[in-house]
């Protein structure tokens, strides 16, 4: 069991990884995120697993099943199970801040990707 209780929009806000795995536990697990401008997460799909995504600091896209919505800094995403989906961080100079909580847990404990490059090395193994 991973307990957490810190700050998470200052974790966030000062997060530069693209992707952190802050606490892991049976049914969920909290990550940050940092896009940087104009970089994506790429287009994937979750099975079986429930998505919110919090936005701390910028300002993109979401792409759910083809349909585009806007967001902003305080903007909550729900990414129901098996929707296609891509969150595109629209900025051309800000970096793109959010946490995101999956239900249950999508990455192995304590994972950290410095870079998207990293990640999807690491998915493509």
């Amino acid at each position: 069991m991973s307990l957490f209780v810190d700050n998470i929009e200052k974790i966030t806000l000062e997060n530069t990884n693209f992707r952190k795995v802050l606490a892991t536990n049976e049914h969920s697990q909290l990550v940050v995120m940092s896009l940087k401008p104009m970089e994506d997460i790429g287009m994937e799909v979750h099975p079986s697993v429930d998505q919110f995504f919090r936005i701390d600091k910028g300002q993109g896209k979401v792409v759910m099943n083809g349909v585009e919505y806007n967001f902003s800094e305080g903007f909550a995403i729900v990414v129901p199970a098996g929707t296609e989906h891509n969150v595109i961080n629209t900025s051309e100079t800000e970096d793109l801040k959010l946490y995101t909580i999956y239900s249950p847990a999508n990455h192995p404990d304590g994972t950290i990707h410095a870079t998207k490059e990293e990640a999807m090395n690491a998915e493509h193994k």
